[in-house]
């Protein structure tokens, strides 16, 4: 076996036991963790100051932000000494702010009273002029 043989046998190793090092996570998807896990735990009073939609997935940055919050909790969760706070504290605490605030929420045009009401518009979004990027057209 040549040199470049071995370097590649051994790449090859160290991938399959990074893969094999990796523990399946806890649930399949975000949508199975936010009706499972995340929904249950999270019991808040929605004021008038705070907003939550029952149909959060019908909301592009929210399936973001949450599918971002169950991966960090997937990979936390498996941290015995200070995972979970680092999880509540660096991870859930912003986007959770962020989300369920009435003046700053992409769902604050519903409640959880009167369910979905529809999203935002989009960022309106001028395309920057042919070569800004260094790259014609």
């Amino acid at each position: 076996m040549s040199t470049d043989e071995w370097d590649e046998a051994l790449v090859a190793d160290d991938e399959d036991t990074e893969a094999d090092d990796q523990p399946e996570p806890l649930f399949p998807n975000v949508e199975a963790w936010v009706t499972e896990w995340f929904g249950p735990m999270m019991r808040r009073q929605f004021t008038g100051a705070t907003c939550w939609c029952p149909e959060w997935w019908q909301h592009g940055e929210v399936i973001s932000r949450l599918d971002a919050l169950w991966r960090a909790w997937e990979a936390l969760r498996l941290d015995a000494s200070t995972g979970m706070s680092v999880w509540w504290r660096d991870h859930l605490d912003p986007h959770w702010s962020l989300l369920t605030d009435v003046d700053r929420s992409p769902m604050s045009l519903c409640s959880v009273d009167r369910g979905h009401k529809g999203e935002h518009e989009a960022l309106p979004i001028t395309p920057a002029p042919p070569g800004t990027w260094g790259t014609a057209g």
